[in-house]
């Protein structure tokens, strides 16, 4: 695996679509420090981040020659009143100007932030998986890679609702190796059962010990991220080495993106993020052999 599939994220510099999230860090500062660490690509961050024109925006990357991978797209996909594919329509217009091939569902509550979400009802399931479906079959019409990014705070966050959507739906997974195990699920397991519908790959390392106080509510997601829940690469609990080596066994060939959650208080006078995002692109490239 080269070291090229190796992508960056505007939330390892504290860039979130939450409102009130925490300070939000200039494009230019971000895109400058991921090519200085030597990534290749990026996803393409919230609504706001990079310029809403598609070609301006395609521009603004190419000025720092990172390729465009797509993103994290949260919509709704559950409520029987609310048809998302006009907004998926949208987002994938701006995909074919920036060459973007991958498109990251999250099934979001329809609420702001991730501190909690309701529970999913027999016909909320069926809406949520037939849309799936039908979103996957849009964006592969031009030529789009559609997953789906199990999320906490989100409509499939746990295990029961990640083996819901393999069995209910066709589409590809987006394997978050934090919200997975936060929500539950082994992410090296996953990766062990289910290789084949594994298309996508968000990096981050988390606390276990963090990571098991959000699952029993004694914190809320946001305040677990704020006091460091997500690591770098090799300093955490999660189990990469396994990972890498079934998913390089599987034949993925897709991206590794550092997606390492985190929030900002104010403009860093010194490196911030970046020390963070440099240590786990030299383990995950140690890991990788590359």
């Amino acid at each position: 695996m080269s070291a090229q599939k190796i992508a960056g994220a505007p939330i390892s510099w504290g860039v979130c679509e939450v409102p009130g999230w925490g300070y939000q860090l200039a494009p230019a500062r971000v895109l400058a420090e991921m090519t200085a660490v030597g990534l290749a690509a990026t996803e393409l961050g919230p609504d706001g981040f990079l310029p809403a024109d598609p070609a301006a925006m395609a521009a603004v990357l190419t000025e720092h020659h990172l390729h465009a991978i797509g993103g994290f797209v949260p919509v709704v996909l559950h409520a029987s009143d609310h048809d998302p594919l006009p907004e998926i329509e949208k987002v994938l217009q701006t995909y074919a100007a920036t060459g973007s091939d991958v498109l990251v569902l999250s099934a979001a509550t329809g609420q702001d932030g991730y501190d909690a979400r309701p529970e999913l009802d027999a016909d909320g399931w069926r809406t949520l998986l037939a849309n799936l479906d039908r979103l996957s079959a849009l964006a592969a019409e031009q030529g789009v890679r559609a997953v789906l990014h199990p999320h906490v705070g989100t409509m499939v966050e746990n295990g029961t609702d990640v083996q819901n959507v393999l069995d209910g739906s066709a589409i590809s997974l987006c394997l978050d190796t934090g919200h997975l195990l936060i929500g539950g699920t082994d992410p090296a397991e996953l990766t062990r059962q289910a290789p084949q519908r594994i298309a996508h790959t968000h990096i981050k390392d988390v606390d276990l010990g963090l990571a098991r106080q959000v699952q029993s509510g004694r914190r809320t997601y946001t305040e677990a991220v704020r006091e460091g829940m997500y690591r770098p690469v090799g300093h955490g609990d999660v189990d990469f080495a396994s990972i890498v080596s079934d998913l390089t066994a599987s034949g993925y060939d897709g991206w590794y993106v550092l997606e390492q959650d985190t929030i900002l208080t104010e403009e860093p006078a010194g490196e911030g993020p970046l020390v963070d995002v440099r240590t786990s692109v030299e383990q995950l490239r140690a890991i990788m052999g590359s």
